[in-house]
């Protein structure tokens, strides 16, 4: 499931990428068109900015734009920053792997289902980037 902070995050990365190429956006605007509380908003940007998605501009005209086209930017990368794992279960997570206690992956039904979740999911949010979010 997406966490708030995600689905802000991607409500402000799909106002950012409706402006992609039109210059720096403030924060306050993204906040206000895009009902997110401004303090949370401030923590996930800088959170993007340091993970090499965004930029910013200081002074006047600044704020927050995306660092490249939002066409490369793929959805799969923003849900592991901002939210963590895609698999539902450690035991089957290529980035966030951990053995689940007391099971034996090689005998457990549930890790090898979620393994074909895990693939269907990846292969969607890996196939759809920031700009097929803008409708």
């Amino acid at each position: 499931m997406l966490s708030a902070k995600s689905q802000y995050a991607f409500k402000a990365l799909t106002y950012l990428t409706e402006h992609y190429k039109k210059g720096p956006v403030l924060i306050s605007e993204i906040a206000r068109k895009k009902k997110i509380p401004l303090k949370f908003l401030e923590n996930i940007l800088l959170e993007l900015k340091k993970a090499g998605i965004l930029d910013s501009k200081k002074g006047k005209g600044g704020g927050y734009y995306l660092k490249q086209d939002p066409a490369k930017i793929k959805v799969a990368t923003i849900v592991r920053l901002i939210n963590g794992p895609i698999a539902m279960l450690p035991c089957v997570s290529l980035y966030f792997y951990e053995r689940c206690k007391n099971c034996d992956e090689k005998s457990c039904g549930l890790h090898d289902l979620m393994i074909d979740v895990r693939d269907a999911t990846l292969e969607i949010l890996e196939g759809r980037t920031l700009k097929d979010l803008v409708v």
